[in-house]
């Protein structure tokens, strides 16, 4: 059986064999179920507990009338639910008292699954600005997988802030989609000429274009040479060029030719170096927000990585695109964005945060309240219960 499936079938059958499970587990959301029908049945199940069945205050056995109540209620929104299959749920629980441990499996699954599906929307739009010259989808995107990413945190009950993984996820190169990658490149190349050229045009992009923002890997250190020229304050032209080049080993390795120098020396035209340096920019933010895209998928689809260091990892893997935005914005002399995540609180995670991860404990166990411990942090066995040492 699969682990997921096991694990929906058995918190649904705790709950119908004991209502009262419905109590430690406030933290878990009808959404967070893979099927429907299981989704539809722990939606009503919330639903008669909201209600106030007379299940709830009757003492053992649990009457029959909660388990048939619920499936008509789920049954208003999802076909095939029959009592025969929640008999089956209920077959499938080995202990009712265990439903937090159930719950907290469940939601480690939908913890996956959602930066997965999130991943994909800020990579497929990511894709889409790139082949209109865009960038707001991408960062609104990357806006809403932050927020997932922190409510994620809260429901966990771990303190979100970026964490580099021991051995980053392997993911195939991305660059400008095939339709835009000639353009990208003229312009490039363009941006180039005009600097290699009017050597003082380079004030204008200096302070926010950098060699990684190049999709050519050829054009972003040729951009490093003319900076490096730049600011030792030496001419610029296409020996000074060749022999910085020659310096770096970019002719020896083949980065670069001297034919490619001398082309982009005597290709120069009219143009913006400014203007081209912020196209340059667009491309690199969308180039950017689909490489974390990718690293962030690829995480979330390593079902070994724990809940906490997956949300963890993500919140890193949005570091660059965080890093170029405010480049682009100071391109376009915007102001600042906010940071990608909160600011870990130097007294601990807050209360709601020690309370969610306290309920997922297989054994429940209270939380004292902040003014019982006045100016002190929660100690590590409260933040980090035994059942989640993992994280």
């Amino acid at each position: 059986m699969n682990p997921l499936l096991g694990a929906e079938q058995a918190v649904l059958g705790a709950v119908l064999l004991d209502p009262g499970q419905l109590s430690h587990l406030d933290w878990l959301a009808p959404d967070h179920f893979y099927r429907p029908v299981h989704q539809a049945l722990f939606a009503a199940l919330r639903k008669l507990q909201n209600d106030g069945h007379p299940a709830l205050a009757a003492e053992k056995p649990v009457p029959l009338s909660w388990v048939t109540d619920a499936v008509d209620e789920a049954s208003l929104h999802v076909r095939g639910l029959t009592a025969a299959y929640a008999h089956t749920l209920i077959s499938a629980c080995p202990r009712p008292a265990h439903a937090p441990v159930y719950g907290r499996m469940v939601l480690e699954g939908a913890i996956h699954r959602s930066i997965t599906e999130h991943a994909i929307r800020l990579h497929q739009a990511a894709r889409a600005d790139a082949l209109q010259g865009e960038v707001e989808g991408a960062l609104h995107y990357a806006d809403v997988l932050t927020g997932v990413l922190s409510d994620l945190a809260r429901r966990w009950g771990t303190e979100p802030r970026p964490v580099a993984p021991t051995t980053p996820p392997a993911t195939a190169p991305t660059g400008p989609p095939p339709v835009r990658a000639d353009q990208v490149a003229e312009d490039e190349w363009f941006l180039l000429a005009i600097l290699a050229d009017r050597p003082r045009a380079i004030d204008e992009v200096v302070g926010w274009l950098r060699p990684g923002d190049f999709a050519d890997p050829a054009h972003g250190q040729l951009y490093r040479c003319l900076g490096a020229l730049h600011h030792r304050g030496e001419p610029i032209d296409r020996i000074t060029l060749l022999w910085e080049a020659q310096r770096r080993g970019l002719l020896a390795d083949g980065t670069l030719s001297s034919d490619q120098l001398t082309a982009i020396c005597d290709g120069v035209g009219p143009g913006s170096a400014e203007w081209l340096g912020e196209l340059v920019m667009r491309s690199s933010v969308t180039h950017t927000a689909a490489t974390s895209a990718r690293a962030i998928r690829a995480l979330a689809e390593n079902e070994a990585l724990a809940p906490g260091q997956l949300i963890n990892h993500a919140l890193h893997a949005l570091g660059p695109l965080d890093e170029v935005r405010t480049r682009w914005q100071t391109a376009n002399g915007r102001p600042a964005p906010t940071p990608t995540a909160p600011t870990p609180s130097p007294n601990g995670p807050p209360p709601a945060q020690v309370h969610a991860a306290l309920a997922r404990s297989s054994t429940p166990r209270p939380v004292s309240p902040p003014s019982a411990r006045p100016g002190s942090a929660p100690t590590p066995a409260a933040a980090r219960p035994p059942s989640r040492g993992h994280v």
